[in-house]
């Protein structure tokens, strides 16, 4: 799968020029052969590459949501969904989806997941989110205790088309903001502005050198979002949420979750059916898997790690799409009372996606949580130092701290300038995100500069029409808990 190298070699030859699907380059290797001996084709031949693929898959075709005769039953592929899950669990993740539209669209990426492999698509591939929704972006700390802004969930994370991620975004707005009330014209103006966002920081960042695009954050308490100068009240906004996040940490998190027993040591806090007590069983298999996790660290980190001793663990129910799935919470101290550290362990599953394409190469393939946390290494300008993954009971699972400065921005309840501004944000950080596995340059051929809207209404229009039938699919999903062929709790928790 070293199509990278090829393209090396053809530039190095002086060919004519190469067909568009052969000059984009691939975004992965199996094991990436390096060649220093030769360089790539000139950005500017790859955005020409991407420019020429419009013709064969032209914008307005981005806009047409299929009406397949042979689409699955929605509720057949939730309930596929369950499969391997704590059946204990899987009436409260049928509860929280079923509390609005939007939690809906969060916990059916399965059914989107169809649905998108039955439209166009571009020819390039990114490594892709796979998630890429509203809530799957946030804030959270760097090593140096800057707060930034980035994507932040990345179970589905997978190989695939960009514009699959940039639909899921655009239908998350399209979907979020309609529960909020916002009218139609401002939903339609959100989508197009993070549309807008992802060309013209594609179309910036295709020039831009490698290491250039690599270095790349969003500080959250800087004066500006994604390049974009922000207004008083989208400043108040992010001060509110980095100032919250802020107050997130392993010390606040102790208080929350954690007490002292009468011996004077701590333990996790019982709170059903969010957080309870796991067996000894269970305990030990997850400390001895911590131990196997802290194997896949850098190897100076394992020094720091070694530091900490496991106190107590219990099992956690976390979001909306993961319930179900096995996770649990870790606490562990250090030097004394005021080093806790909290790890969050979580069993990853096989992508939503995964049945449409071809998935990631090998390694990564071969164990889920190590393709979790390679694709969010390679997606996020900043990573949590602690990433890692393991395995417990013979299930793949993934390693990275709990809450840790981390916070929310609540867009779906913005209007406005805001809304806009925050929108075009996030359009920008998906596009960085792809730029650092994809071609770049190809990516902004096929975009083009965004000045006639031709993809963002498309992609408005699709969005628009992927709500409605979210909205459809979402009263078949009532009516089956109200028939009794689901089951959902009676205290979603939310």
């Amino acid at each position: 799968m070293d199509r990278a190298g090829s393209d090396k070699t053809a530039s190095a030859q002086g060919e004519t020029e190469a067909p568009a699907a052969d000059s984009v380059l691939a975004p992965i290797a199996d094991f990436p052969r390096i060649d220093l001996r030769v360089g790539v084709e000139s950005w500017d031949k790859r955005r020409h590459a991407g420019k020429r693929l419009r013709a064969e898959v032209p914008h307005a075709s981005q806009a047409e949501l299929a009406s397949d005769p042979d689409r699955p039953d929605p509720i057949a592929l939730i309930e596929a969904a369950h499969r391997g899950r704590q059946p204990r669990l899987i009436p409260l993740r049928v509860a929280r989806m079923a509390s609005s539209p939007f939690a809906f669209l969060r916990g059916a990426a399965h059914v989107m997941a169809w649905d998108l492999s039955r439209g166009p698509r571009s020819g390039i591939d990114v490594v892709m989110n796979g998630d890429a929704h509203i809530d799957n972006f946030g804030l959270f700390g760097t090593p140096q205790r800057d707060i930034v802004l980035d994507l932040n969930d990345f179970d589905e994370v997978t190989i695939g088309p960009w514009e699959w991620d940039l639909k899921r975004l655009a239908a998350g707005l399209a979907v979020a903001t309609a529960d909020a009330g916002a009218p139609a014209g401002e939903r339609r103006a959100a989508v197009m502005d993070a549309v807008s966002g992802y060309q013209h920081t594609m179309r910036r960042l295709a020039p831009q050198g490698s290491l250039d695009v690599w270095y790349q954050t969003t500080r959250a308490d800087g004066p500006h979002i994604a390049g974009l100068r922000m207004d008083s009240e989208a400043r108040a906004v992010v001060r509110r949420a980095v100032d919250k996040a802020r107050r997130r940490n392993n010390r606040s998190l102790l208080a929350q979750v954690a007490e002292r027993r009468t011996d004077g040591s701590w333990r996790l806090r019982s709170d059903p059916p969010i957080l309870t007590p796991v067996d000894t069983e269970t305990r030990e298999g997850v400390v001895t898997g911590l131990e196997r996790y802290a194997e896949t660290l850098p190897r100076e980190r394992r020094f720091m790690l070694d530091r900490y001793h496991v106190v107590d663990v219990a099992h956690r129910v976390v979001g909306i799409g993961s319930v179900g799935t096995r996770a649990y919470l870790a606490l562990l101290f250090g030097n004394s009372d005021a080093d806790a550290l909290f790890l969050q362990v979580k069993e990853a599953v096989r992508p939503a996606h995964a049945p449409y394409l071809p998935g990631m190469p090998a390694p990564y393939a071969g164990h889920e949580g190590e393709r979790v946390i390679y694709g969010q290494r390679l997606l996020q300008a900043v990573g949590d130092p602690l990433l890692g993954w393991t395995s417990i009971a013979g299930r793949p699972f993934y390693v990275r701290q709990m809450k840790n400065l981390k916070g929310a921005l609540p867009l779906a309840r913005m209007s406005g300038a805001s809304l806009l501004t925050f929108s075009y944000a996030y359009g920008a950080l998906l596009a960085r995100a792809h730029a650092r596995t994809g071609d770049a340059a190809a990516i902004a051929g096929y975009c083009g500069s965004g000045k006639h809207h031709d993809l963002s209404g498309a992609i408005a229009d699709w969005a628009a029409a992927y709500a409605e039938r979210n909205a459809a699919d979402f009263a078949l999903f009532r009516a089956a808990i109200a028939s009794g062929r689901l089951e959902a709790a009676d205290d979603p928790c939310l």
